[in-house]
Parts: structure tokens; sequence; C-alpha cells
């Protein structure tokens, strides 16, 4: 008998014992969830009033020091450095996408998967071993320098017609607007055949570049851009290279031609990727 009572009381005194270890679970628990309560709710004040410029002392009166230790100093240099950054980052995706769709009007070969400007031309040499690049009219009558480029291929290898047609060696403009223009033409300058110690005193040669617009209300061809170097005639056996290249941008018409002239025609070398010419909208 006096056993059974022990283990009742025994167990009475463990009923009690869990009871009060619940209870001081449950008020910590309570008193620790009030107080991430008011940190949470103190924080998010804090972070609003960073926000907001609130109870911040003036800069005038803040030392460097004294900001960089700022919490709300922190807060607001971080929430800036994300800003730029994303806005720098969209910038830069958008100027690099113009300049990619730009270089492919240029060079259709480098980006083939990149979609053409709406309206551009790029037309290449066409080599022709038997007949000369061009065939002009006397100078009195054309009323421009140099002699006019007629054999542009602009339908294969390298070359395209985008909205733009090719007549007679003329790009012929569809639409008004700002037109971006360039050219290239090579030239092979034969050897003279002469050595080092029978040089003789020589003229160079003068190598010109013309690019002209042709108006249907104009009869006179406008010169829009020239290019020119002076070479000297190569001795020994191999011919002399050089090139001559421009670019620039001008504002077209409907029914404007844009052509090229050269001063040296017969020197030309006719080959696609260095003898070129070409044009495309760009506003």
């Amino acid at each position: 008998m006096a056993v059974s009572v022990s283990l009742q009381i025994l167990g009475l005194i463990m009923l009690a014992a869990i009871l009060l270890q619940t209870i001081a679970v449950a008020v910590s628990f309570v008193y620790f969830n009030k107080v991430l309560s008011t940190m949470q709710e103190s924080f998010s004040r804090s972070s609003v009033s960073c926000l907001i410029n609130a109870n911040l002392r003036s800069e005038v009166e803040d030392s460097a020091e004294d900001k960089k230790r700022d919490p709300c100093w922190q807060v607001t240099q971080q929430l800036h450095y994300h800003i730029e950054k994303t806005m720098a980052d969209r910038l830069q995706k958008e100027i690099s996408t113009a300049m990619k769709n730009k270089l492919t009007g240029v060079l259709p070969f480098l980006s083939p998967g990149v979609p053409l400007p709406k309206v551009a031309a790029h037309v290449t040499g066409i080599i022709s071993p038997t007949e000369p690049p061009t065939a002009d009219v006397p100078r009195s009558r054309r009323g421009y320098l140099g002699e006019r480029i007629r054999a542009w291929e602009g339908h294969r290898g390298l070359s395209f017609l985008q909205n733009m047609e090719l007549r007679g060696g003329e790009l012929l403009v569809p639409r008004a607007g700002l037109y971006y223009i360039y050219g290239q033409t090579y030239f092979r300058l034969p050897s003279t055949g002469e050595t080092d110690g029978e040089a003789k005193e020589e003229e160079g040669a003068q190598l010109i570049q013309y690019i002209y617009k042709k108006m249907s209300s104009y009869t006179v061809p406008i010169l829009l851009m020239k290019s020119s170097r002076s070479a000297c005639w190569p001795r020994g056996q191999e011919p002399g290279l050089f090139s001559l290249h421009q670019a620039g941008t001008a504002f077209l018409q409907p029914a404007d031609r844009l052509f090229i002239t050269v001063s040296n025609a017969s020197a030309m070398e006719m080959d696609g990727r260095a003898s070129y010419f070409g044009a495309f909208l760009v506003g």
C-alpha cells in the first residue's frame, strides 16, 4: 500500500515538472516571437526611413567616416549601385544590338543569323580578265571626275540587295532618309622592273576614289566623298598593292543614285573582298 502511494506521488511530481517545462517553453516562445516582431517592425521602419532619407543628418554635418559607419548610408549606396548596374547593362545591350545591326549591313558575312537593315545593299567587284572594269564617256560629257566603275555584283558571293536596286553600276535609293554610305577600291600597280641600283626618277601614281550622288532633278552629279593617296611605282618583281576606303552619312531622296569613280580604273583589282561598295538606311 505504501509503495503504491509513493508511486502516485512520484507520478504527480513528474507530471507537474513536465507541465511547468511546457509552460516555460510556451512563455519563452511567445516572448521571443514578440521580440522578433518588434525588431522586424523597427527594421522595416528604419529601411523605409533610409529610402525616403528621413531621420538622417545632412551630408554637410556628416563626415566621410560617419557616413561609412551609418547603416542607412550603406543601404542607399547598395540600392543606388544595383539600379545603376541594371540601367547600364540594359543600355549596353541596346547599344550592342544597334551596332551589330550596322556591322551586319556593312559586312553581312560576319553575323549570318542577324537580320539585315530594311533598306541596304552591299555590292562587290567582278573579276573579268577579258574586259576592263569600266568603259566611260569623255570627261567633258559626264560631269564628274575619274573613271566610273560599272562592274559590280549584287546577288552572288558576299553581295546582297535588300530593297535596293543595282542599275548600270549605280545603287538606286528607294526611300528618303539618312544613309550610311561606304566604298573601298583596291589597286595593283605593276612593277617598273628596275632594281634599286637602276632606279630612275619616276613620278608617283596618285590614287583617288570618289563617291557621287546623282539626282533626277539635277543633271550634274554631286560629289559626296573623296579619298586619295600618293603611291610610288614599285620596283623589282612584285607589284604594288594599295587600297582606298571611305565612309560617311548623307540624306538621300527617293530615286537618287549612288556610284563610284576612281582615277586609275585600269589598275583596279576587282576582287569581291577587296573592292566593294554599299549603303544602308540608318534613320
